[in-house]
């Protein structure tokens, strides 16, 4: 694989700030939405992604990078997904490959760019109530409580429509866990759920991803599925027991996403309701 040091990212992107709409649309996502039994929102959601497999959502591409991204030529960095020559679909755009990946050379990295709208240790993060059901911070990788050591980092990094959507590596190690977990698919938009941003990862699909790095030091992560999400699909390389280097691709999302990851470090160079980049120093 080529890698470069270069970062051409276009990371950030508009918050929207009063309070009526959050609870507006947290209302849609968890009252109304959040209602439909999960096998139906996965069919709505289906066949809402369909739109953007169609042959004619590629005229759409131009006009998103145009209001979306400050450089005009942001997509030149980027080649068409799976081998093909061009982009033939708005999805083909959304599953964008980079030409080169950014290179680092610290030993831990964002997997993925995104806004982090959470970022804390887990031994001071609250219990989630969902659907009349306490949660700790294990449920959303897959844990019984108090699996993952107190003094590790939780970090939750929310994935705009215009983001990057390929999860990498952020370690290098070994696959030690693979697990899938169906579930909702509620709104992921962070800032709707004022003290609880990562709510929809503890009630959405997801798969959860073990990493052993070489000091035998478990890093988990968990990636979220949202309204509109197709799939999330694993690289076929990704299986228990195979090696992963540094910025190795995970998996990628067809349409909406977020990222979790509890560390056995904090970051240092970002902090909540900041903007990351893959590849960046974690």
């Amino acid at each position: 694989m080529q890698t470069s040091t270069q970062h051409h990212s276009d990371t950030s992107f508009t918050i929207f700030k009063p309070k009526w709409r959050a609870h507006f649309y947290k209302f849609l996502s968890v009252n109304v939405w959040g209602a439909i039994p999960s096998d139906i929102q996965r069919a709505i959601s289906s066949w809402y992604a369909a739109i953007y497999n169609s042959k004619w959502s590629k005229f759409i591409i131009q006009p998103y990078i145009r209001i979306n991204y400050r450089d005009n030529n942001y997509l030149s960095n980027f080649k068409p997904p799976n081998g093909k020559k061009e982009f033939e679909t708005f999805q083909d755009f959304f599953t964008r490959e980079f030409k080169l990946i950014p290179t680092n050379e610290n030993d831990v990295v964002w997997p993925c760019e995104g806004l982090l709208c959470e970022e804390n240790k887990v031994s001071r993060l609250r219990h989630v109530k969902v659907k009349n059901d306490l949660r700790t911070i294990d449920t959303v990788f897959g844990l019984k409580e108090k699996t993952i050591p107190k003094q590790y980092s939780f970090t939750n990094v929310f994935l705009h429509n215009k983001n990057y959507h390929r999860i990498h590596a952020p370690i290098s190690g070994t696959i030690t866990r693979i697990q899938h977990i169906p579930g909702d698919l509620i709104v992921l938009r962070p800032w709707i759920y004022k003290q609880n941003p990562s709510l929809p990862a503890f009630r959405n699909e997801r798969y959860n991803i073990d990493i052993t790095d070489n000091n035998d030091t478990i890093w988990y992560l968990s990636i979220v599925g949202g309204p509109a999400v197709g799939t999330i699909e694993l690289d076929d390389k990704i299986t228990v027991g195979a090696q992963v280097k540094k910025l190795n691709e995970l998996a990628l999302f067809h349409l909406g996403s977020t990222c979790c990851m509890a560390a056995p470090v904090s970051p240092r160079f970002n902090s909540k309701n900041t903007f990351v980049a893959l590849g960046e120093s974690y």
